[in-house]
């Protein structure tokens, strides 16, 4: 090992040998739109979820699990393809992401119905996480002396890709031409442009193939290292604090009468204008010294954004949780790659596999549950009792199928308040809800939306101050690895001895 000298002008590495055209500039553009492409479609994928219930009259479940896809697909498709990037080469990992965008928007595109949504939301995350898996060892094999540098400039472009298509798709809304389908058909202006980038460059080796570390070298040490599992614990940790609230924001603001889509742009933009400043970030901290800080910064901005309620309040709370977050996966994955080198591209797609299944199955759902527990909490009783029987008289007997299902749950809910004399959770937030999507009476709408709102909005920051906690135990993680550091004479880097 040898110490972490930060040079003053990285360079790439140079090309191996008999790989003399490798353009590095080109491969690193290329790799930050395909980067592009998958925050989009990610994006967008969320975004469009009430617009498909509508237009195809799905459950709340298959709506849920169009939108679950977005990230377990990701998942999966980063922990089966990562350890391939050695031996089938990142270029092909990269033409099936290709191949993947172009199939699932096209599919989500031409949809009849929840099957083939499903699988077209299912193949855009596959191909998100082809991108992941090829690009972050493409990446630390470019600049393998700037490692975490680099791989947060390469992540400028996830939260830069959300702002890209945040703003396209209120633009599309602004001008009146916002339908789902076009929406979806951002996703393939980012995908052309990294395919002429990219598709047919020639590529570096991997660094793992350029050290000769073998296929179960790589097993042994993503798996065989203990420093390795607590960064794997601490992924599930980062990518919960990041990705979780970060989700859940436009809904939750939104039902408190912010426009929440600007104040998740705004996190995305500042999160990109940081990464990309990220060198001098590192340099001056180190990136143990990066992760304790920022794991300080964001539960500081968590909490504040639990609390506030002021639309200045409200930007105050979101620079200071953007500001702590910002670099947490892509130094993560850079102190994996210069710890662990001999992990490789298994490593690094080990990382993103648990942060974002972590996020997917269990911090996001979680939330949700916990907002439902405490929405319903504050729900007033006997004025909601009132309005739901307002909406059973009101609606019975209308053609309209969203006024009658809005009329049956209103009734369902009347029933078990009559018989036990509490609103039964969830379904009388369910009521509401069915109640102002039906669109049946302006007033009724209106009335429901006034008791909802509220309720869901404080559901809402509760769930983020569960969220909370991770910061504090990742705060004595992340300064016991800063403090022996320091004792070792600072940040070290693990250089893999070339065979």
């Amino acid at each position: 090992m040898d110490a972490r000298t930060p040079p003053s002008d990285p360079t790439p590495a140079a090309p191996p040998a008999g790989v003399a055209t490798v353009r590095a500039g080109r491969l690193f553009l290329g790799s930050c739109v395909a980067l592009v492409a998958t925050s989009v479609a990610f994006a967008t994928v969320g975004a469009i979820m009430l617009a498909l219930k509508r237009d195809f009259v799905l459950t709340n479940e298959e709506v849920g699990l169009i939108g679950g896809a977005a990230l377990w697909g990701f998942a999966v498709s980063q922990l089966a393809f990562a350890p391939f990037a050695d031996t089938l080469g990142m270029r092909a990992l990269l033409r099936l992401a290709f191949v993947g965008h172009l199939i699932g928007s096209v599919s989500m595109i031409l949809a009849s119905g929840f099957a083939t949504l499903f699988l077209g939301a299912l193949v855009i995350a596959m191909a998100n996480g082809l991108v992941e898996a090829a690009c972050n060892p493409l990446v630390a094999a470019l600049y393998p002396h700037d490692k975490t540098v680099k791989l947060n400039q390469f992540h400028v472009w996830f939260p830069g890709g959300v702002v890209i298509g945040g703003l396209a798709a209120f633009a599309l809304d602004v001008v009146g031409v916002g339908t789902w389908q076009l929406k979806i058909g951002l996703i393939l202006v980012p995908t052309l442009a990294y395919g002429i980038l990219l598709l047919t460059e020639p590529f570096p080796e991997t660094e793992g193939v350029s050290a000769g570390v073998s296929m179960s070298e790589m097993f042994r040490a993503a798996l065989g290292t203990p420093f390795m599992w607590v960064m794997l614990v601490c992924m599930a940790m980062t990518a919960s604090i990041e990705l979780g609230p970060n989700r859940w924001v436009p809904a939750v603001l939104e039902a408190g009468g912010m426009p929440g889509i600007l104040v998740l742009v705004w996190i995305n933009g500042l999160m990109a204008l940081m990464r990309y400043r990220a060198g001098n970030v590192v340099h001056r901290l180190s990136p143990t010294g990066l992760l304790l800080a920022s794991a300080l910064v964001s539960g500081v901005g968590l909490l504040a954004l639990s609390y506030a309620g002021a639309p200045l309040t409200i930007f105050a709370a979101a620079t200071v949780f953007a500001v702590g977050v910002c670099y947490f996966w892509p130094t993560m994955l850079g102190v994996v790659s210069e710890r662990v080198p001999r992990s490789g591209a298994l490593g690094l797609g080990l990382m993103g596999t648990v942060g974002m299944a972590t996020v997917g199955l269990v911090t996001s759902p979680e939330m949700g549950a916990i907002a439902d527990r405490y929405a319903h909490g504050v729900i007033p009783v006997a004025e909601t009792a009132t309005l739901l029987d307002r909406a059973e008289r009101t609606l019975a007997g209308s053609t309209d199928p969203d006024a009658e299902a809005a009329a049956a749950a209103a009734a369902e809910v009347l029933r078990a308040y009559r018989a036990e004399g509490a609103l039964p959770a969830p379904e009388t937030a369910n009521a509401l809800r069915a109640l102002i999507a039906s669109d049946a009476d302006s007033e009724l709408v209106a009335d429901a939306a006034a008791v909802l709102g509220p309720a869901d909005n404080y559901g809402g920051k509760v769930s983020f101050r569960y969220v909370a906690p991770l910061c504090g135990i990742l705060v004595l993680v992340f300064g016991a690895m800063y403090a022996r550091d320091r004792s070792r004479g600072g940040y070290r880097v693990e250089r893999i001895a070339v065979a």
